[in-house]
């Protein structure tokens, strides 16, 4: 495909970067209508950027060639408006570059990666990333991930700043650790004090986003049947309205606690963003959850009282 223009993301990248899911239709092959209706949904909301192939997208599911088709479709829609950073974790060095190669090359704007699970020392991380610097490309900017729930290496913030002072092209700290607070001061601080600054965009689908900015995080990348709320969230904060933005959290934070299930979480998603028209089938590529007629009555209640919630506000 010819490339195509191409957004900037640099550390000083601000807002809401949605971690997109994969859309699927019902027998498991990529939904290209429901890609498209999706990228357009999130930006007309807002979205400062888009995320795709991260651990909710199902990105262990796909090929590596449905995963640049996918990516290539994203980035058709997207037509450079916003910065798209794609996941390209892998167990091994080769696959990450072959498809890092790939996305940068059809216009991607950035990568993200997570630290394998091998990883039991302070040195053997700051080592992974100074190869993974090496196999992007010291000009691919990237995505450090920090989730360690899922990836069960604890990054410490004294080698988050190593990292960062090595490797220019890392550019922001997608921030999941949980409690994970104090890391943000720290790090925030850490730059008040002459560390270069990069951008820290913040996970767990929004659940800790009012405490994170008051912090010092400049966002959110993650993701949440509802975008509109982080977005709305991030420019009430932007703009000092911190209590209003307390009580649009307050009104979504039911269902963004129930999305918040592990292993469960992404079906809820889907359900919901089907629900909404956004993407035509709830469909999680095999092997995946489904949900039973309890969890969608649950969801459908939560639903329910947060419309409530959100007109008695406006």
């Amino acid at each position: 495909m010819p490339e195509l223009r191409k957004a900037a993301f640099t550390e000083a990248a601000r807002g809401v970067y949605v971690i997109a899911p994969t859309p699927f239709m019902e027998n498991g092959t990529l939904d290209t209508e429901s890609t498209d209706r999706m990228v357009d949904f999130f930006l007309e909301k807002g979205a400062d950027g888009l995320t795709v192939l991260g651990m909710m997208g199902e990105a262990p599911k796909l090929t590596l060639e449905e995963s640049q088709a996918f990516v290539q479709r994203v980035l058709a829609r997207v037509q450079g408006r916003v910065p798209v950073i794609v996941g390209v974790s892998a167990a091994g060095f080769a696959q990450m570059g072959a498809l890092s190669e790939m996305v940068m090359g059809d216009g991607a704007s950035g990568v993200m990666i997570a630290p394998p699970s091998s990883l039991k020392s302070d040195e053997q991380i700051v080592n992974y990333y100074r190869m993974v610097a090496e196999t992007v490309g010291e000009q691919t900017p990237f995505v450090l991930q920090d989730f360690p729930l899922v990836t069960n290496v604890f990054v410490p913030v004294s080698v988050i700043l190593k990292i960062v002072e090595e490797l220019p092209s890392c550019v922001c700290l997608k921030h999941e650790d949980w409690p994970g607070l104090t890391k943000v001061s720290a790090l925030r601080s850490a730059s008040d004090e002459g560390a270069r600054r990069i951008s820290i965009l913040c996970g767990n689908g929004g659940l800790f986003l009012p405490e994170e900015l008051a912090r010092g995080a400049d966002g959110a990348m993650t993701g949440f049947a509802y975008p509109e709320m982080m977005i709305e969230i991030c420019r009430l904060h932007a703009d000092g309205e911190t209590e209003r933005a307390r009580d649009v959290f307050d009104a979504y934070l039911p269902l963004v606690r129930y999305e918040q299930q592990p292993g469960l979480g992404l079906a809820l998603r889907k359900y919901t963003l089907a629900k909404r028209g956004i993407i035509a089938q709830s469909k999680l590529r095999r092997p995946g959850p489904s949900l039973s007629a309890t969890d969608i009555a649950e969801l459908e209640k939560l639903i329910e009282r947060q419309t409530a919630r959100l007109q008695a506000l406006n």
